[in-house]
């Protein structure tokens, strides 16, 4: 077993090393020649061997000691360095926050969260990664990122999932679309309609698929993209019908460039939170979003 050194002796050889003289290093250091002397010795014992030449009127390092310093140096240095960190991170609002959320929630929803957070946490490092559902769950297992803001996850037992609101999956139309003239969804000509989704490896893809799975009725996917703009942009101009959640699109919504219908007779909803590992304390940064998470998402709830 490799023997380890003691800081404590580490900086009164470096002491020495810079002074030349036991007692200018014991006065720099607030201690007896004597403590010096005796942690010059164990530290020798330590590193089996001399480190300085005591033979002359000034002490010198020996070639071993000239090699330990190079090392000494930069170790103290990197322990100083620590401690200046974690008195950091000791500091009120000095927090390091990795937060996991999907491309929409991070584009419609966390620009409100994270001015909240920032009035509360104006020094903190926060770090934002997007993913779907599934990969902001591997990041968390991983320990990549604090808090995963995802749609409710099954069979994760090793995760605690803090719920923030409930939203509802509808189809889109553009203005012009047959359903947005007739004002309802023709049920016999869902199969034929190109559709225009997200991700297909996604988690809500998943979901979509099983609901019409369900529902006996085949998709027609046409168009796969992964940017929300992007699939609503499609949808206006008539290419196919989209299926989205409404806070996605309010502003569509509000001046009629799209139209939203109900999948069917059955809802298909969506339950949003943080996960998190489970009994894991929490930081006081990481409560303080959670609760401006929900606060700021309640006007989305279905």
């Amino acid at each position: 077993m490799k023997t380890l050194l003691d800081s404590r002796q580490l900086h009164a050889f470096v002491m020495l090393s810079r002074t030349g003289s036991f007692t200018l290093a014991a006065e720099s250091l607030f201690l007896t020649p004597s403590a010096v002397c005796h942690a010059l010795k164990e530290l020798e014992q330590r590193a089996g061997c001399l480190l300085l030449d005591r033979r002359r009127k000034k002490v010198v390092l020996t070639q071993a000691g000239e090699q330990l310093l190079h090392h000494a140096e930069r170790i103290l240095q990197e322990m100083s360095d620590a401690c200046s960190s974690l008195e950091q991170l000791g500091k009120w609002g000095v927090d390091r926050l990795r937060v996991a959320a999907s491309a929409a929630f991070c584009e419609y929803i966390l620009p409100d969260a994270l001015t909240d957070y920032y009035r509360s946490f104006p020094d903190s490092r926060l770090v934002v990664q997007p993913s779907d559902t599934l990969d902001a769950i591997d990041l968390v297992r991983a320990n990549k990122v604090d808090l995963a803001i995802t749609v409710e996850p099954k069979n994760e037992r090793e995760l605690e999932f803090h719920p923030l609101f409930t939203d509802e999956l509808v189809f889109f139309v553009g203005p012009s679309h047959p359903w947005a003239k007739a004002r309802q969804v023709i049920a016999t000509q869902i199969p034929k309609q190109p559709c225009v989704f997200y991700k297909r490896n996604s988690y809500t893809f998943s979901l979509i698929e099983d609901y019409f799975r369900r529902e006996e009725i085949a998709l027609n996917l046409l168009i796969e993209m992964g940017n929300m703009d992007a699939i609503k942009e499609v949808v206006k101009r008539g290419l196919g019908v989209g299926i989205l959640a409404p806070w996605v699109a309010s502003q569509e919504i509000a001046d009629q460039s799209l139209v939203t219908f109900p999948l069917g007779a059955r809802s298909l909803k969506r339950n949003w939170g943080i996960v998190y590992w489970r009994d894991r304390r929490l930081t006081w940064a990481e409560e303080t979003f959670m609760k401006i998470c929900q606060s700021v998402t309640k006007k989305f709830a279905a």
